[in-house]
């Protein structure tokens, strides 16, 4: 008798604590960006655009990677959603160096912020 007095209360601690594995299955989840609504849209925009013609994930081409500047833009205010949005409608140059970038009127404010939040989700 003593020995399942013993042994109920430790199963159910063991119990109890193997719940922490789903927590961890929840934090994967949580950070696969894939599944953010905002890198999907963004990703779409831009694969129906021309931004990929200088611009790629992890390699400067013509411009910089999207990773250097979600980098460099990482913890900055929500803002700079709407100013990088509108430097790719105005284009612009000298912040990645003497190469203009070509305004883009055409996108909407809209897309253009889409497109910016996708590119901040790719920080390092």
């Amino acid at each position: 008798m003593k020995k399942y007095l013993f042994i109920i209360p430790a199963v159910a601690i063991l119990v109890a604590c193997g719940g922490s594995n789903s927590g961890n299955k929840k934090e994967t989840a949580a950070s696969d960006i894939t599944e953010n609504p905002d890198y999907k849209a963004g990703l779409a925009l831009i694969a129906k655009s021309d931004c990929l013609t200088c611009h790629q994930v992890e390699e400067k081409v013509t411009g910089p990677s999207y990773r250097d500047v979600a980098n460099k833009y990482a913890g900055l205010p929500d803002t700079i959603v709407t100013h990088l949005a509108g430097k790719i409608r105005s284009g612009g140059n000298g912040v990645w160096g003497e190469i203009m970038m070509l305004p883009h009127p055409s996108i909407s404010q809209a897309d253009a912020e889409a497109m910016v939040k996708y590119i901040l989700l790719l920080k390092k």
